[in-house]
C-alpha cells in the first residue's frame, strides 16, 4: 500500500469514528450540563469543598470561581514540585528550580502542558501522578464549563444567570472525562502503553553506556492527555516515545481521543440552544478547515523536492517510521488545530511550509475544532465576529440565535481577539531584541526565527508543543511563557463570561425575512472566511518572516 493511500485511508476510518460517537456523545454532555440531578459522588464533593450546585452565578461570580479555583491549582502544583525531593515515589529525583515549577504549574493549570523538561528525568510517580495527570482533568473540564456558560448565555433569556461553576466542573470531570479516560487507557493498554509505578531501570548498552528507563501510569495519563487536549507527555519524546504511543492503531486512537470532544460539544452546543442545525453549521466550520489543513500538510510533506526526499518517499527527517509521514502529519495538524500540544513527530523537521502550517493552526485561534471547551466558545467568538461583518455589509443590526449584537458585544468579541496575538507577537519581538533569549536558538535566520514565533505562539495559545531546537529552559523562556499561558487562558475568558452574561439578559428578538440564516452553509463559509481573514492580517507578516520565507527559499 502506498503511503499517499494509507494517509487517505486514516483520514477516512478518523471521520467515520467521530461520525459514530458525534450524537451519542454530544447528546451525553447536553443531558451533563442541563441535568438538576446530582450523582453521590458528586454531593460528597460538594460538601467536602463547601459548594452549593443549586446556586445560580452570573457571569462575575462565575468567573470568580473559574479564577479562585485556578490559583489555588497552580500553588498547589508550584509546591508539590518545589518539595519533590522529600515526596514518596519522587524516584530519587530532586526538587524542581523554582522558574521551571512556576512555568509547569502555569504549563498544565492553563491546559497548555509546555514542557521545558525532561519528564522521565525530573518529574516522580507523585508529581506525575497526583500533580500533573490531576490538573489534566479539572483544567480541561474548566475549559469546558467556561463553554457551556457560553452557551446558556445564547439559551437563556431576561436573566443574566450562566448555571454553577462548581457544578458544571464537577460533573464534566465525574461524568465526561474520568469515564471516557478509563476506557481510552484500556485501549492504550491493550495496544501496548505501559501501566506501572516501576522505579527506574537499566536497559542494555547505549554508546558505551547503559540507559535508564523509568516506568510509571503512562496510559492513564495519555489517555487524558489526548482527550482533555492537554498535551503533556510522560517521556520528553511524547507521543513519539513507544511507550505511550506503541503502534500505528493507537497513534489513530490518540488522535480520535483528541478530537472527540471538541467535534461532539459542537451536538451539545445544538441540544442545549434548541436548534442542532445551528450545531451543524459550526461542525462544518469546524471540519471544513481541519480536513484542509490535513490535506496542505500531507502534500508539503510528500512533494517536497530534492534527492533525500525523493528516496525516502518524502520528508522523513524526524518521524516515526512506524507511524510514517501520514501519521505523523494526521497527528501533527490535529494537535495544533487544538489546544492538545502533543507530538509524535519532530515539528522542527518538517518541510517550511509544513512548519508553518502547524503555526497558523495554533494562530488560528485553536478553533477547527479547538480544545475541550476553548474551541467551542472560540468559534462560538468568531461566529459574533461574522455576523456583526454580514450585518455591516447589508446595514442591518446583527442578529445571532435570536440576540442583538449590539457594541458591547462586539467589543468584548474584539478584546477576546486581540488578547493572543498581543501576547505571541508582543513576546517575540521582546525575546528578539534581546541578547539571552536569541543565545537558546539552536538556528539562524528564517528557522531561528520560526522557533522563537512557535514558543509563544504555543504558550499564548495554550497549545504546549515545541518546534523544538529552541532551549527554553532558561529563566526567560520560562517566566515569559509561563506568563503568556496564564494571560493567554484567563484574560479570554474574561470576556468569553462577560460576552455570556449579556446575551443571557437579552430578550430574544423574532426572526424575519430579513435575518441571517445561521443554521445555512452559506453561513458557515461566512464563518471560515471570516477566520482566516482576521488570522491573516493578524499573522501574515510573521509567517512571512518565518515558515514562508524558508518555504520559498528551500
Amino acid at each position: 500500500m502506498s503511503p499517499v493511500l494509507s494517509g487517505v485511508l486514516q483520514l477516512l476510518a478518523l471521520i467515520v469514528a467521530l461520525g459514530l460517537v458525534y450524537r451519542p456523545l454530544g447528546d451525553h454532555m447536553a443531558r451533563t450540563y442541563s441535568t438538576d440531578r446530582h450523582l453521590r459522588v458528586e454531593k460528597w464533593i460538594y460538601k467536602a469543598i463547601g459548594a452549593d450546585p443549586a446556586r445560580e452565578m452570573r457571569w462575575p461570580a462565575y468567573l470568580r470561581g473559574v479564577l479562585a479555583f485556578s490559583v489555588v491549582s497552580v500553588l498547589f502544583l508550584y509546591l508539590a514540585q518545589r518539595v519533590q525531593g522529600s515526596l514518596p515515589g519522587s524516584l530519587g529525583f530532586s526538587s524542581i528550580d523554582p522558574d521551571q515549577a512556576f512555568n509547569t504549574a502555569a504549563s498544565f493549570v492553563s491546559n497548555t502542558n509546555w514542557q521545558s523538561y525532561y519528564g522521565e528525568q525530573a518529574m516522580g510517580h507523585v508529581v506525575q501522578t497526583g500533580g500533573l495527570a490531576v490538573q489534566n482533568f479539572v483544567s480541561a473540564a474548566v475549559g469546558m464549563a467556561v463553554a457551556v456558560a457560553l452557551v446558556r448565555g445564547f439559551a437563556r433569556a431576561g436573566t443574566g444567570e450562566l448555571g454553577n461553576f462548581w457544578a458544571d466542573l464537577v460533573r464534566g470531570t465525574v461524568r465526561i472525562l474520568l469515564p471516557l479516560s478509563v476506557i481510552g487507557a484500556l485501549v492504550l493498554v491493550a495496544c501496548g502503553a505501559i501501566q506501572n509505578f516501576s522505579g527506574i531501570h537499566e536497559v542494555g548498552q547505549f554508546m558505551g553506556g547503559s540507559r535508564q528507563w523509568n516506568g510509571g501510569a503512562v496510559a492513564s495519563q495519555e489517555a487524558i492527555k489526548e482527550l482533555g487536549t492537554n498535551g503533556g507527555g510522560y517521556f520528553n519524546a511524547n507521543s513519539a516515545h513507544p511507550f505511550e504511543n506503541p503502534t500505528p492503531l493507537s497513534n489513530l486512537f490518540e488522535i480520535f481521543l483528541i478530537l472527540v470532544i471538541p467535534f461532539a460539544l459542537t451536538r451539545t452546543f445544538g441540544r442545549m440552544v434548541g436548534s442542532v442545525r445551528q450545531g451543524y453549521a459550526v461542525l462544518a466550520t469546524m471540519a471544513g478547515i481541519w480536513i484542509c489543513f490535513v490535506l496542505l500538510m500531507m502534500w508539503t510533506e510528500f512533494a517536497h523536492h530534492g534527492t533525500a526526499f525523493e528516496i525516502a518517499g518524502g520528508a522523513m527527517e524526524g518521524k516515526e517510521t512506524r507511524f510514517g509521514i501520514s501519521g505523523s502529519a494526521l497527528f501533527s495538524v490535529s494537535t495544533t488545530l487544538t489546544s492538545t500540544g502533543a507530538v509524535n513527530s519532530f515539528h522542527s523537521s518538517n518541510t517550511g511550509l509544513g512548519g508553518g502550517i502547524n503555526l497558523l493552526g495554533m494562530q488560528l485561534g485553536e478553533i477547527a475544532p479547538g480544545g475541550a471547551g476553548s474551541g467551542l466558545y472560540g468559534m462560538l467568538i468568531m461566529a459574533v465576529i461574522a455576523v456583526f461583518v454580514a450585518g455591516l455589509m447589508v446595514g442591518r443590526t446583527p442578529e445571532y440565535l435570536g440576540r442583538k449584537i449590539g457594541t458591547r458585544q462586539i467589543k468584548f468579541a474584539a478584546c477576546y481577539i486581540l488578547i493572543t496575538p498581543a501576547l505571541a507577537l508582543g513576546f517575540t519581538a521582546a525575546a528578539l531584541t534581546l541578547d539571552t533569549p536569541v543565545h537558546s536558538m539552536a538556528n539562524s535566520g528564517a528557522h531561528g526565527f520560526s522557533e522563537i514565533l512557535y514558543a509563544y505562539t504555543s504558550g499564548a495559545n495554550n497549545n504546549g508543543s515545541a518546534f523544538a531546537g529552541l532551549n527554553a529552559d532558561t529563566q526567560w523562556f520560562n517566566s515569559t511563557i509561563g506568563i503568556a499561558m496564564l494571560l493567554g487562558r484567563f484574560l479570554p475568558m474574561v470576556f468569553v463570561l462577560a460576552l455570556a452574561g449579556s446575551l443571557a439578559e437579552q430578550t430574544p428578538v423574532p426572526e424575519t425575512a430579513g435575518t441571517l440564516r445561521t443554521q445555512k452553509p452559506l453561513f458557515a463559509g461566512l464563518l471560515a472566511g471570516t477566520i482566516l481573514i482576521v488570522t491573516g492580517l493578524t499573522y501574515f507578516p510573521a509567517l512571512a518572516l518565518g515558515p514562508l520565507a524558508e518555504g520559498l527559499a528551500s
